[in-house]
């Protein structure tokens, strides 16, 4: 089963919240923190994800795009 990979920002500590999810679960386990200082760059696109979701013309189609740049950040880190 494919893993979808879940993002959040921690506002109180900073840091990046990494979980995922098994494709059609309700399931979700916990990866890993990033501090903001040790992967800006993915804080930083986290953030804009976040804040697409949270917009009142929310676009699915900029979500995905938003997302796919995030888990390719990621990627790179790990």
């Amino acid at each position: 089963m494919n893993q979808n990979i879940l993002f959040a920002i921690d506002k109180n500590t900073d840091e990046i919240i990494v979980s995922d999810s098994p494709k059609g679960s309700n399931k979700i386990n916990f990866i890993e923190r990033i501090k903001r200082q040790d992967n800006d760059l993915l804080y930083l696109a986290v953030l804009a994800l976040t804040n697409i979701s949270n917009a009142s013309n929310f676009d699915v189609t900029i979500f995905k795009a938003m997302d796919k740049v995030c888990q390719m950040i990621y990627n790179k880190h790990s």
